[in-house]
């Protein structure tokens, strides 16, 4: 291992969709709360505590504060089931780490040596400073596997896998492959990449480049210069480049790896220059977002990747999903991926804790985890522990047009590549 998980992890910090040692240590294997007879940190007889980390507010505005809801919805379903071989499971909602290190690393040391959680879940930051933290203590910890963290160790789990490709590994191609039924095809289509100024963009560029030119696009412009720490009012240098880059033409479609508030004024710019081809990001889906009329105009148009299946597929378990949201929020409220982050997360936890049975300790959900697999989930076929080193391999696409998405490419699962 060449880096340590800290390293790794602030190589990603923006970096959302494509973007880690081992720790042996035992410390906090077996810190019961004492109740119950339980030497299990965080179980009793008939309860498992579990906390949350979310990044609930940004200094841009960027809140994924629904990702507690969604873990709120799927927790309540299983309590209401029943719970896991007749534990509860005492979800004190998330921590708000504020997309800050030092705070993120504050919150994991409170859940776990404060309130005693046996897991987290679900851990969704882009900053996770806790993780080696939590994979020194032992700590199962469950989240949008977007961050290198959720790639190797042993305790961390990303619902649909390693995001993030590492030396050795896949990447996944949903993003690319799902744009061919959007564009005829890539043979003959040029892409532009834009990302952050950071070690996180760099990453992103270096990884899509590989996945749109394996998949037959021409990537004529691929940078990572905007700025990391503040968005530019001025998008008028990026345009120019980019808008040239096909041999002196626009190229047919612009790619941004960034999050949301970059977006919009990259957008808005690209088309106020007169683009008219593909616009994508792996970010912008939220009915949230339509609220602003601004903003509504800047993402019409944009196809948006996803991970999961799309709220607006009709399914068994979206419709069970859209249930539970409802009940949990105590009305009916706009989905969001947020949602989906923190409810995806409690649902691959609750999986492998009801396979490791009655006696629950560190050692019999670690077990379980061993070999764990399933089929035709929202994410589509789970497999443990190869998903701790690549990622399920499925996606979708989503249009934003006249201020309601639709399914512009279904939700399918493709062979990943090499990463190199």
């Amino acid at each position: 291992m060449s880096r340590s998980i800290r390293t790794i992890t602030a190589a990603a910090a923006a970096l959302l969709l494509a973007t880690a040692c081992n720790s042996a240590s035992t410390g906090g294997a077996s810190e019961g709360d004492g109740k119950g007879g339980s030497s299990v940190r965080g179980v009793t007889a008939d309860s498992v505590k579990v906390g949350g980390i979310v990044s609930m507010t940004t200094a841009s505005g960027y809140s994924k504060k629904d990702t507690d809801l969604g873990a709120k919805a799927r927790f309540d379903r299983a309590n209401a089931e029943g719970g896991v071989h007749g534990r509860t499971i005492d979800y004190l909602g998330a921590e708000d780490d504020g997309q800050d290190p030092g705070k993120n690393l504050a919150a994991a040391r409170k859940l776990v040596q404060r309130e005693k959680v046996f897991a987290i879940s679900p851990m969704s930051s882009v900053t996770f400073s806790g993780a080696d933290f939590l994979q020194k203590q032992k700590v199962p910890t469950f989240g949008w596997g977007t961050v290198p963290p959720f790639c190797g160790p042993d305790y961390m789990y990303g619902f649909g896998g390693c995001m993030v490709p590492m030396p050795g590994g896949t990447i996944t191609q949903s993003w690319p492959e799902g744009l061919k039924k959007v564009m005829g095809g890539a043979k003959g289509k040029s892409v532009a990449i834009l990302a952050n100024d950071n070690d996180a963009g760099t990453f992103a560029i270096r990884t899509y480049k590989q996945s749109f030119a394996a998949a037959g696009y021409e990537v004529t412009y691929a940078k990572s210069t905007v700025p990391a720490t503040s968005v530019p009012s001025d998008w008028s240098a990026y345009t120019k480049e980019i808008l040239r880059s096909d041999g002196g033409k626009a190229p047919d479609a612009v790619v941004s790896v960034m999050q949301t508030p970059y977006n919009i004024g990259l957008f808005t710019a690209v088309k106020r220059a007169g683009f008219k081809g593909v616009i994508t990001d792996p970010t912008d889906y939220d009915p949230g977002l339509l609220a602003k009329s601004a903003t509504k105009k800047a993402l019409d148009g944009v196809h948006v990747l996803l991970t999961f299946q799309p709220f607006e597929q009709d399914t068994a378990d979206m419709r069970q999903f859209k249930k539970d949201i409802r009940k949990a929020a105590g009305k009916d409220v706009p989905l969001n991926m947020h949602m989906m982050t923190g409810y995806m997360s409690a649902d691959l936890f609750l999986a492998i804790a009801e396979r490791a049975g009655k006696d629950l300790t560190l050692d019999s959900f670690q077990r379980a985890a061993d070999n764990y697999s399933d089929t035709g989930t929202m994410v589509g076929d789970r497999k443990l522990r190869e998903g701790q080193k690549e990622s399920f391999g499925c996606g979708a696409l989503v249009q934003l047009r006249d201020g309601k998405y639709s399914v512009s490419s279904p939700f399918k699962c493709y062979e990943p590549i090499p990463f190199k």
